[in-house]
């Protein structure tokens, strides 16, 4: 991007928020534009800062992050959120990314992670590691199995052929340049079957559909 990325730190915890404030800070590709201490916070201050990421705790008292990113993530205008947790609970951690989180990180990851998961997540990517991505789905295939198979199935029936294909790279955690690559189209035409996926299927971003892909077929 070429202007910095404004960035909102949402966590109950001041200490937590002092240590990115100041590990972040001084980074001429990120401005961050406020903190929030809860849920409530956040999104209040999502509607008066207009940040283009928000840095997202769980954990949080009044209102927390699944919730609060819910209520953020329902505007179409609205921010990327980028989950901050220590990954204590699977089900708040897929209800946040159910809930259109573009990806997580865990608290005692590296500053250089941090800043690379945020530029990525204000360019549209996602971030999710293959190793804790299979452990949500083994999580999310466990829960209301047959329920949420048969949904996601009657979902993605509403999609043409390619546009499955698509889905189904995004699910195995493929790029956009290694989908163009292993269907043989070009990247323009991988983000308009990409466009249309969640334009149908009323999503927000491509850790949903993953989801959605993997709800249809948890062993694949």
């Amino acid at each position: 991007m070429s202007s910095p990325v404004r960035l909102l730190l949402v966590d109950d915890d001041p200490l937590v928020r002092a240590g990115l404030s100041s590990m972040l800070g001084g980074t001429p590709s990120v401005r961050i534009v406020g903190e929030a201490a809860n849920g409530r916070e956040a999104v209040e201050a999502v509607r008066d800062l207009h940040p283009d990421v928000v840095l997202m705790d769980i954990g949080m008292p009044v209102l927390d992050g699944v919730a609060a990113t819910a209520a953020i993530r329902s505007d179409p205008a609205a921010p990327e959120v980028l989950v901050l947790t220590t990954f204590g609970s699977d089900d708040h951690l897929l209800g946040a990314l159910r809930a259109g989180a573009a990806g997580y990180l865990l608290k005692d990851a590296a500053p250089t992670e941090i800043l690379d998961a945020i530029l990525k997540v204000a360019a549209g990517e996602s971030v999710l590691s293959p190793q804790s991505t299979r452990q949500l789905m083994t999580h999310a295939a466990r829960t209301d199995a047959d329920t949420r198979r048969t949904a996601a199935r009657t979902a993605l029936a509403q999609l043409t052929d390619r546009e499955r294909d698509v889905v189904q790279a995004i699910a195995e955690g493929k790029s956009n340049a290694e989908i163009a690559d292993s269907l043989h189209l070009g990247i323009a035409t991988i983000k308009t079957h990409l466009a249309n996926a969640l334009t149908k299927l009323h999503l927000t971003n491509r850790v949903q559909l993953a989801l959605l892909a993997h709800d249809a077929d948890p062993h694949p």
